[in-house]
């Protein structure tokens, strides 16, 4: 590790990641998002944006993934999650890959599930963050919402699946683009920091292509 970077250990010492100590460190979202996606036996997952690598290291861990793809755009963090990976002995089960997600770097129609914690504001709102993998992680710089789920549209399988994070203020934008573009919402679940705060989150997963019918699970408090 470098003089900048910490180990830190989660899932009971089962999942150990290099973060950096100045730099973007992932957030409760990952965790709860981590949770919430439906794996099916092998699926090929590919995460956009893996940041350090902690969501596809935490299916791999926790749901019987098949293989995992990280496509990450910033050298830093393309490093990080490659490293991540060897550390926790999954260099057979997943890869990370350089690339922007406008542009991904995969053959159409070739994953089960895709996943993603984007970033939750639009590039003109807010103020930009000076530190570059911050900025990149919270505003929309490298990409729209739009360009998001059009690129997971284009390398699900038939029937396959996207499962997002997104605040709660946004969640009727969310599940109108997600109808626009043939992606039928499924399952929602609400995250709630406490019993007297209004939403924070909404985790969501869509089936391209599929049938309507909207599930909606119970509330997740605090920290899920």
């Amino acid at each position: 590790m470098g003089p900048d970077e910490g180990l830190d250990l989660f899932l009971d010492g089962r999942l150990k990641l290099i973060q950096p100590k100045g730099g973007y460190r992932f957030s409760i979202d990952a965790v709860l998002l981590s949770r919430f996606a439906t794996i099916r036996p092998e699926d090929v997952v590919i995460d956009l944006g893996t940041g350090c690598g902690v969501i596809p290291l935490m299916l791999l861990l926790t749901k019987p993934v098949g293989h995992v793809f990280g496509l990450e755009v910033q050298e830093g963090l393309i490093n990080l999650a490659a490293r991540n990976v060897r550390i926790n002995g999954f260099q057979k089960r997943m890869d990370v890959i350089r690339g922007d997600f406008r542009h991904p770097p995969f053959v159409p129609g070739s994953v089960d599930l895709v996943v993603c914690n984007p970033p939750y504001r639009k590039i003109k709102s807010g103020r930009i963050n000076p530190h570059p993998q911050k900025a990149i992680a919270r505003h929309e710089i490298m990409g729209s919402l739009e360009d998001l789920l059009r690129t997971a549209v284009a390398l699900l399988t038939k029937k396959g699946r996207f499962a997002t994070v997104y605040p709660a203020s946004r969640l009727a934008e969310m599940l109108v683009r997600l109808r626009r573009l043939n992606l039928e919402p499924k399952r929602v679940r609400i995250h709630y920091p406490d019993l007297e705060s209004n939403a924070k989150l909404a985790l969501v997963e869509a089936t391209l292509g599929g049938r309507p019918g909207l599930e909606i699970l119970p509330p997740l408090l605090g920290q899920g």
